[in-house]
C-alpha cells in the first residue's frame, strides 16, 4: 500500500543529484578577473583572442585558473585581487600597442569560484541584480514622435523622387509634422500624383483638400505602419544600448523594454555614473566614400609614401591600411535599413542596404560614374573612423537598394548589418529616472535576505519537529529538498536575482511548508477515526492532495497575473513565486511521501507512527435510568 517502485526513487535520486549540482556554485563565490571585450565596432572578440591573453600573461610570468571565451568577451579568472590589477596592466599592454587608440577594453570584473568540472556542465551560479550587487539605474523615454517625424521626412524624399520620375509637375512637397503634403495648381496633376504616390508609398494615408487657389495631397502613417515604426524605433535603441554598453565591461547589464516607450537600463557593478551617461548617450555616424586608388595612396597604404592631398588613412578589419577620399557621398542619415541575405548567383552571404529617396539618387550617379572603382563604408564612434567594408563596384546601383558582398561568412555579414542598422539611435531618449546604488548597500542586502531565509528555516524546522515528532523531520528534510530544487532551477535558468526575489523565496518556505502541515493533519484524522496506521498514511496522503492542489493553483495563477502585468520588481517576485509553487507540490508530495514510504512502508504489521499528539475525543457514557 505505501510502497514506491524503484523508478520512483530513481526519479527522486536523479532530481536530487541536479538539484545539488546546480545549487552549488552559487556557494562558491566569485573570484576576481579581468575582462577583454571590444572597444571598436568593426574589431571582432572571438575564442582566438583566448590564445592571445594566454600568451601575453606567460610572457608576464602571471598565472590565470583559466581563460575563456562568453560568446562577447574573453575572461581571465585569478586567485586573488593583486594578480588581477597586474594582469590587466599586462594585458592592456599587450593587446592595446596605442594606448590613446585602444582596440580593446580592459575591465575589471568578477566571476565564479566553481570548479571547472561544473563550469564544464554549464552550471552557473545565479546573477546578482541591481540591487545586491549595486551599480547604476536608467529608465529612459523614447521620444516617438521623432521616431514618426523621421519617417515622414524620409517619405517626403520618396515622394520627391516618384514624382520626378513620372514627369508629374506639382507646386512643392513638404512636411508638416507627422503629415506629407505635396501641392498642385491643378486637378489634373493631382489625380496622376495620387495614382502614383497610392501604388508606391502605400504606408501613407491620402487624402485631397483645397489650399486656397491650389489642390494639395495630405499623406499621414497609417495607425499600423506608425505602431511598426516606434516598435522598430524601441528595439533599434535597445540594440544600440547593448552595443555601448559592451565598453563599460559590464557583465550581465539588464536592457529591456519597459512600456511602449520606455526602456531600463540597469549595469550592475558600475559606480561612475558620468561615463555610463558618455557611453549610454554617445553617436555613431556612418560614412560613404571613395577609396583613393591612384599611385600616391598606393605607396601611402604600403607605408612607402605621404597620403596624397584630399585624401585620409583609414583600416580595415583585417587591419590593411585604406586610403579614402576626404569627400563624403553618403551619411546614416541616408540609409533606412540594413539586412543579411544570399547573392543569387554566387549564394554567398550579403548585406542588403536600404536608402532614402535623397540617398538613392546619390548613390545611382556614383556607382554609375565608378564602375570598377572601390567604394569604402566607415563607422565613426568618438570621432575616430574605421572601414568597416571597401567594396568594387560591379554596376549602376539604382533603387535605393545596395547589396554589400565580398568574401564574408554569415555571421559577418549580420554583424556588419547590425552595425549598420543600430550605429546610432534611432530615436533620441531621455534620462527620466537615475538611481545609483552603492556595492556596500547591496552587500548588506544579501546578507539581510540570506538571514531572513536561513531564519525562517530554521524556525519552521524547530516548529515541525517539535510539533510532528518524525513526520516534522520529514517535512522539514522536503522543505530543504524544496528549496534545493528552487535555487539549481533559478540558476539553470540564469535568473537574475534580486531583493524581491529573495522575499519570493522566503515566502516560498512558508507556502510549501503549508502543504505538510495539511498531510500530516490529514494522517492524524485518519488516525483519531481508528485507521490502521498504513491505512492513516495512505489516505492521509490521498485526500490532502486535493486540497493542496486547489489552493497552489489559485495561488499559480495570482503569481502568473503578476508575471503577466507586472515590471521590474514585481516581474523579478513573481517568476521565483511561480516555481516556487511548482517545487514546493513536488516536494511536498512526492519527495516527503517518499521518505515516509521508505520508513514505513516495508514494515507488515505497524503499530503506530511518530506525528506527535494524537488527540482522541473520550467515550460518552449513557447515564441508565
Amino acid at each position: 500500500m505505501n510502497r514506491y517502485p524503484l523508478w520512483k526513487y530513481a526519479i527522486l535520486l536523479v532530481a536530487l543529484l541536479v538539484g545539488v549540482i546546480y545549487t552549488l556554485p552559487n556557494l562558491f563565490g566569485e573570484a576576481p578577473a579581468v575582462q577583454v571585450s571590444s572597444a571598436r565596432a568593426t574589431v571582432k572578440v572571438d575564442a582566438s583572442l583566448v590564445v592571445r591573453v594566454q600568451q601575453v600573461l606567460e610572457v608576464a610570468g602571471l598565472r590565470a585558473e583559466f581563460v575563456l571565451f562568453d560568446g562577447n568577451s574573453v575572461k581571465a579568472r585569478f586567485s586573488d585581487t593583486d594578480l588581477q590589477i597586474r594582469a590587466k596592466d599586462a594585458i592592456a599592454k599587450g593587446l592595446n600597442p596605442d594606448l590613446s587608440d585602444p582596440s580593446y577594453i580592459i575591465a575589471l570584473n568578477l566571476l565564479s569560484r566553481s570548479p571547472s568540472w561544473l563550469t564544464s556542465l554549464r552550471a552557473l551560479p545565479m546573477s546578482l541584480g541591481l540591487d545586491l550587487r549595486g551599480g547604476v539605474h536608467f529608465l529612459m523615454q523614447v521620444d516617438m514622435k521623432s521616431a514618426i517625424t523621421k519617417k515622414a521626412e524620409s517619405l517626403a524624399g520618396d515622394c520627391r523622387l516618384l514624382l520626378r520620375d513620372q514627369n508629374v509637375r506639382h507646386a512643392g512637397i513638404s512636411r508638416e509634422d507627422e503629415t506629407v503634403v505635396v501641392r498642385f495648381r491643378d486637378q489634373t496633376a493631382l489625380l496622376a500624383a495620387r495614382k502614383v504616390l497610392g501604388e508606391e508609398l502605400r504606408d501613407l494615408q491620402w487624402t485631397e483638400s483645397q489650399d486656397g487657389d491650389q489642390v494639395k495631397l495630405s499623406g499621414i502613417l497609417k495607425s499600423e505602419v506608425a505602431k511598426r515604426v516606434q516598435e522598430a524605433a524601441v528595439k533599434q535603441n535597445i540594440t544600440t544600448l547593448h552595443n555601448r554598453v559592451n565598453e563599460l565591461g559590464v557583465s550581465e547589464p539588464v536592457i529591456q523594454q519597459q512600456g511602449s516607450d520606455r526602456v531600463v537600463v540597469q549595469l550592475p557593478g558600475v559606480q561612475d555614473t558620468a561615463k555610463a551617461k558618455d557611453i549610454i548617450g554617445r553617436t555613431a555616424t556612418l560614412e560613404v566614400r571613395m577609396v583613393d586608388e591612384s599611385i600616391e595612396a598606393a605607396a601611402a597604404a604600403g607605408g612607402t609614401g605621404p597620403v596624397p592631398f584630399g585624401a585620409e588613412r583609414y583600416t580595415e578589419r583585417n587591419s590593411r591600411p585604406v586610403i579614402v577620399k576626404r569627400q563624403v557621398i553618403l551619411t546614416g542619415e541616408n540609409l533606412t535599413d540594413a539586412q543579411t541575405g544570399f547573392d543569387s548567383q554566387t549564394q554567398e552571404p550579403t548585406v542588403n542596404l536600404t536608402l532614402d529617396a535623397k540617398g538613392a539618387r546619390i548613390f545611382k550617379d556614383v556607382t554609375r560614374d565608378n564602375i570598377g572603382k572601390r567604394m569604402a563604408i566607415l563607422l565613426f564612434e568618438k570621432g575616430k573612423g574605421e572601414v568597416i567594408t571597401a567594396p568594387v563596384i560591379r554596376a549602376e546601383i539604382a533603387g535605393g537598394r545596395v547589396q554589400i558582398s565580398g568574401r564574408m561568412s554569415s555571421t559577418e555579414a549580420a554583424d556588419t548589418a547590425l552595425l549598420l542598422r543600430s550605429g546610432s539611435l534611432a530615436a533620441p531618449m531621455e534620462i527620466i529616472e537615475e538611481r545609483t546604488i552603492g556595492p556596500s548597500l547591496g552587500a548588506e542586502n544579501i546578507a539581510k535576505g540570506f538571514d531572513s531565509v536561513l531564519y525562517g528555516f530554521a524556525a519552521i524546522a524547530i516548529f515541525m519537529c517539535a510539533y510532528y515528532m518524525l513526520f516534522g523531520t520529514i517535512s522539514t528534510l522536503a522543505l530543504g529538498f524544496n528549496l534545493l530544487l528552487l535555487v539549481s532551477v533559478l540558476s539553470m535558468l540564469q535568473a537574475s536575482l534580486t531583493l524581491p526575489g529573495m522575499a519570493a523565496i522566503a515566502l516560498t518556505l512558508g507556502m510549501a511548508i503549508d502543504a505538510n502541515v495539511l498531510i500530516n493533519e490529514r494522517v492524524r484524522e485518519e488516525l483519531r477515526n481508528g485507521s490502521s496506521p498504513q491505512s492513516a498514511i495512505h489516505n492521509g496522503y490521498e485526500r490532502a492532495f486535493t486540497t493542496i492542489l486547489d489552493s497552489n493553483v489559485t495561488t499559480l495563477i495570482a503569481g502568473l497575473s503578476l508575471l503577466a502585468f507586472g515590471s521590474g520588481p514585481v516581474r523579478g517576485f513573481a517568476v521565483v513565486h511561480c516555481l516556487g509553487i511548482l517545487t514546493s507540490m513536488f516536494s511536498a508530495v512526492v519527495f516527503s511521501r517518499g521518505l515516509v514510504n521508505l520508513w514505513y512502508g516495508r514494515q507488515k504489521k505497524l503499530k503506530g507512527v511518530s506525528i506527535g499528539q494524537v488527540w482522541q475525543p473520550a467515550p460518552q457514557t449513557v447515564a441508565k435510568t
